[in-house]
């Protein structure tokens, strides 16, 4: 890796140095291979560590780097494309659904999600799912499902069968439409530590309403590896959503 003069650049010293990072990525690294620590590429590079932890960011960012607890920061492998559209207008934990449960509770659901479901402070079913391609974990989901959705749920419950049960109730309702919408945000402690990812690392949030009998029946929050995944919509896949600057695309 090769040293370049910053100082007569014009752009953002971090920018200019990601661009030179993200070169040398290309010529002198393989995929999973462990970069110099931060303090030796900073003296290679005349910048400070500030300045080198913001290309190294960006990069994180953009799915060229992974920095994973207890390995250092490592070249990453391309995107897997994960495909978020709707499956045939099928519900959570359809027989085509990649999904696992892992867990479920009643409790509260936070404020924006409560403001989705029309529920205020009622307590709701919130299952716990997480997401497995090609033998690593790519997301993590919460699924809140009201009481009001499922009223003829078993009260006699065990932390082992409260999911499933939750879910088979769901699927009688007949599902009419779902939306979603896709934001940039920072892994929390607990994500984190189920996608093997430090706490703050970029992830994608992908919020989906499900609708039945003119309502909102259950909404999902999944957090997705911004480093790992591409996103695609619908059934076609024609969409894919990715951090590169000219990776996102319409089909025609």
């Amino acid at each position: 890796m090769g040293t370049t003069q910053l100082e007569s650049v014009q752009e953002p010293k971090y920018w200019h140095l990601k661009t030179v990072l993200n070169d040398a990525l290309d010529s002198e690294f393989e995929v999973g291979e462990i970069l110099p620590n931060e303090r030796d590429l900073a003296a290679r590079f005349g910048v400070a560590r500030a300045t080198l932890r913001q290309a190294l960011e960006q990069l994180e960012l953009e799915g060229r780097l992974q920095r994973r607890r207890g390995v250092g920061t490592t070249v990453a492998p391309p995107r897997m494309g994960v495909a978020v559209g709707p499956v045939a207008e099928a519900w959570p934990g359809s027989g085509r659904d990649s999904w696992n449960t892992v867990g479920c509770v009643e409790a509260a659901a936070p404020g924006p999600v409560a403001a989705l479901l029309g529920t205020g402070g009622e307590a709701v079913h919130t299952i716990r799912r997480e997401r497995v391609m090609r033998g690593q974990h790519v997301a993590t989901e919460l699924l809140y499902v009201p009481p009001a959705s499922v009223p003829e749920l078993s009260t006699m419950l065990t932390p082992a069968n409260h999911g499933p049960a939750v879910l088979r109730e769901l699927h009688t309702l007949e599902l009419e439409g779902e939306d979603r919408s896709v934001e940039l945000g920072s892994a929390s402690a607990q994500d984190a530590k189920q996608l093997d990812r430090l706490p703050g690392a970029p992830v994608l949030v992908v919020t989906t309403r499900y609708f039945s009998e003119g309502r909102v029946a259950a909404a999902s929050v999944a957090t997705y590896r911004a480093d790992t995944c591409r996103l695609t919509f619908g059934d076609s896949g024609a969409l894919e959503v990715t951090h590169h600057q000219d990776d996102s695309r319409q089909a025609s």
